[in-house]
């Protein structure tokens, strides 16, 4: 099922929600809608369900104009951040509603099917309010997946879970997708959560549409500030520096050489992902030395905060590393992991792929 959106745009009184955009979803593939909170997700998503009507542009399902046409006479699933499942009906019950309307034989096998994939088999003769929110999202999730409407959109699932059941959904949600033949929507304002699921990432900020495309192109080479900003978690470092033939005047009179003629004069941003930033070196690196003014565990990574002659920086350690506050301490980059936007914010420069991933430690 191909779904486009041609020149929408949204505008509610005087505010305009939805700035004007087309968009063409990759069918059968998952698409992720990244951006922060208001940044257009959910009102680009009521368009595609057919819960609201934009006010301008059309909506084409596999070449079909349904503009208008309401979400009860459209074949899509829906998951919400709140879990919305019918109360007085068990789990099974709840699953295999959608199953009963489309007249499925061997409804039980598939809600089995279902509900083990999803981990809550054992719950199948209970009723919602017996389960606890985690399990609950899973009959939400697991009912729209019985529906195997040919659009599924999932509006920030996993968002009032804790963090250790978000990180399996996220995993398990990956894999039933990649088995589906839905079209998929996932709505996040975690970065993070965009790589995992992987497919094609559309980035929005206050209502435009910033970049589309591959979630791993989009990552590597955001075409402008904006969207590294958004697809970066931690924030990008970003500091003001001026060209100067193959290399860049940094703050605190540092001189950094990239190695190719920097492509515009004059002021200009660089980028530096936290994850290139190094506690140990390598040849070729340049040094800055700074005092740690934060360190952070999460998870596997240890985030350190340094005060340094190039400006505030972030560095993302790949490993649990206890870091005083106060402690000077050398970060170590490649320089061919930086980051280039011209005065305009847009992308002059990006690592290639061999350097994209070199983490941090």
């Amino acid at each position: 099922m191909e779904l486009v959106l041609e020149r929408i745009s949204k505008k509610v009184g005087p505010q305009l929600w939805l700035r004007e955009m087309n968009l063409t979803l990759q069918s059968g593939a998952v698409t992720v809608l990244l951006g922060a909170t208001q940044a257009g997700k959910t009102s680009l998503m009521r368009i595609m369900a057919g819960l609201d009507v934009p006010t301008s542009g059309r909506v084409l399902v596999g070449g079909k104009d349904v503009t208008g046409v309401p979400v009860r006479e459209r074949n899509v699933a829906m998951v919400y951040q709140q879990f919305i499942n019918y109360p007085s009906l068990t789990v099974a019950q709840n699953i295999a509603s959608p199953l009963k309307l489309q007249g499925y034989k061997n409804i039980d096998a598939r809600v089995k099917e279902l509900a083990e994939r999803l981990h809550i088999d054992m719950f199948l003769e209970r009723l919602p309010a017996e389960l606890s929110g985690g399990q609950q999202q899973r009959v939400a999730l697991a009912r729209a997946l019985a529906k195997n409407a040919p659009l599924m959109l999932l509006d920030e699932p996993l968002v009032n879970l804790d963090y250790k059941l978000r990180e399996e959904l996220r995993e398990e949600l990956t894999q039933l997708f990649a088995t589906s033949d839905s079209t998929v929507v996932y709505a996040t304002t975690e970065p993070g959560e965009a790589l995992l699921l992987g497919g094609y990432t559309a980035v929005l900020h206050e209502g435009e549409l910033l970049q589309y495309g591959p979630t791993a192109e989009v990552f590597h080479r955001p075409n402008s500030l904006k969207v590294a900003r958004a697809f970066s978690d931690p924030p990008m470092n970003l500091l003001a520096v001026q060209a100067m033939g193959t290399g860049l005047r940094l703050p605190g009179d540092v001189y950094l050489e990239i190695g190719t003629q920097v492509p515009q004069a004059g002021a200009l941003t660089l980028g530096i992902r936290a994850s290139a930033l190094r506690l140990q070196s390598r040849p070729g690196d340049v040094a800055v030395q700074g005092v740690v003014e934060l360190a952070e565990i999460s998870g596997s990574d240890t985030f350190v905060h340094v005060k340094s002659a190039w400006g505030e920086l972030v560095a993302q350690i790949t490993g649990v590393h206890y870091v005083a506050l106060g402690e000077t301490v050398t970060l170590h980059l490649d320089p061919a992991q930086v980051y280039l936007f011209g005065a305009d914010e847009a992308l002059l420069r990006a690592p290639d792929r061999a350097h994209a991933y070199a983490g941090g430690r």
